[in-house]
């Protein structure tokens, strides 16, 4: 048996791992702040960059002041009893990060805990792209970094959802080792609000409803997107496994996220050559994203045949996705976020479901472990759908109240670059007139 020296040294060797790994999560970060840019016009590319800085650092500082807080999963949370049995509900650390809340072993979920959020809040931006005004989108993270994603993280990653295994022998509980919910969905599900709130751009849809083509203006920089966010996803589910559920499996991980990606991209190659005549490069990127997104909740408990199923479902939903909502709910997404993060994130959800495996759960019946894991998973998705789809909204309602969200007609029509920087991204495509003056 081994020593309880032996156990700590191996506890925190697992935790520096994590902790080497999250260096790579920015990755996914930069990787998505291109996308959005790519897929969004080129006069407002400056504005979309400047944006997920902007973001990327209301995320972090909300985090530290207020939902690290409310979400670490340490005594005393706050309890609820409800029928004899406790469900813990929401953190009760102490806000701007004590030292005493991140000492020792703590401070790696803190620092994931930052880029985690720091992604989910890069999320909706490119659904506002070239309409969203930067202070409300600032206003908009803030509240999404110091309120909805750490309490859905607590209910996931220590409070009741995840006692669902415990309180009513649901599986294992509610299972997401990397995020398909609390990064995805959520950071998916805000931005369906965001773009719900902000309503399409000018000149998306005809006077009969009917939808236009926007195509986005840099294709390059979209396929870079999405190689970087491989990288910093492959960090990030291996890291939130070590952290979360104490997986070694780090390189079966990885490799399950990559093939996740893979056959999500083919897949969606492959059918819009089918539907369209021709692959389609923006589509394909939604969908090698959704097939990322997909793969963040069962990587740590599916083998690589499961991931590839995952992934390649993942690409087919993500495909039709992207219509149905352009289609039949007119909502206009320029980046595909809703499709890509959303739909993708609550399909990795269910995925676990149905293929995680029993020695990754645990000992038990395995037609209890099957249904029970179903139901665990179910109500996950109905939280995120019936509760936080709704919270966000409303949150993001009263926001625009105070801080319209949307850019005039006229600085829409100028580009957000030139109308809220004064700049453009590609100042030598503009031709003055004076360059043509004999000298």
């Amino acid at each position: 048996m081994p020593s309880s020296s032996a156990v700590t040294g191996a506890v925190e060797t697992s935790y520096a791992v994590a902790i080497a790994l999250a260096f790579l999560v920015p990755c996914a970060v930069a990787g998505l702040a291109l996308i959005a840019t790519g897929l969004g016009r080129s006069r407002s590319a400056a504005h979309m960059m400047m944006s997920s800085l902007c973001v990327l650092a209301v995320a972090a500082l909300a985090y530290f002041a207020f939902g690290f807080a409310w979400q670490n999963a340490s005594p005393p949370d706050h309890i609820l009893t409800l029928g004899g049995k406790p469900w813990n509900w929401l953190g009760a650390s102490r806000f701007f990060m004590h030292s005493s809340a991140i000492d020792g072993l703590a401070a790696p979920a803190a620092l994931l805990g930052i880029f985690s959020v720091g992604l989910a809040a890069l999320i909706p931006l490119s659904s506002g792209a070239d309409r969203w005004r930067l202070g409300a989108c600032c206003a908009s993270t803030a509240v999404l970094a110091g309120w909805t994603f750490p309490l859905f993280a607590h209910w996931v990653w220590g409070g009741w959802l995840m006692q669902l295994g415990d309180n009513y022998g649901l599986g294992r509980g509610f299972i997401d080792a990397g995020g398909s919910s609390t990064i995805q969905a959520v950071g998916g599900l805000t931005a369906l609000s965001i773009a719900w709130l902000l309503g399409p751009r000018h000149g998306k849809y005809t006077r009969d409803g009917l939808p236009t083509a926007i195509p986005g203006h840099n294709g390059v920089l979209v396929t870079l997107g999405c190689l970087l966010a491989l990288v910093g996803w492959m960090a990030l589910n291996a890291a939130g496994a070590l952290l979360y559920y104490g997986k070694s499996r780090v390189a079966v991980v990885a490799i399950d996220t990559l093939l996740c990606a893979c056959a999500a991209g083919l897949a969606t190659a492959i059918v819009t050559r089918v539907r369209f005549g021709k692959p389609d490069l923006s589509l394909t990127a939604n969908g090698w994203i959704g097939g990322l997104a997909a793969s963040s909740a069962a990587c740590a408990f599916v083998i690589p045949a499961e991931a590839v199923i995952i992934g390649a479902v993942a690409g087919v939903l993500v495909t039709l996705s992207v219509e149905w909502f352009e289609l039949h709910m007119s909502v206009d997404d320029p980046g595909g976020s809703v499709s890509s993060h959303a739909v993708g994130g609550l399909w990795g959800v269910l995925a676990v479901g149905i293929f995680a495996s029993q020695p990754s759960l645990g000992q038990m019946d395995t037609s209890m472990r099957v249904s029970g894991q179903w139901l665990a998973q179910l109500v996950g998705i109905a939280t995120l759908i019936g509760f936080v789809l709704p919270l966000t909204y409303g949150l993001n309602w009263l926001i625009g109240r105070v801080w319209p969200h949307r850019v005039s007609a006229e600085g829409e029509r100028q580009g957000m670059d030139l109308h809220e920087l004064g700049a453009g991204a590609y100042p030598e495509f503009v031709v003055h007139s004076d360059e043509f003056i004999e000298r």
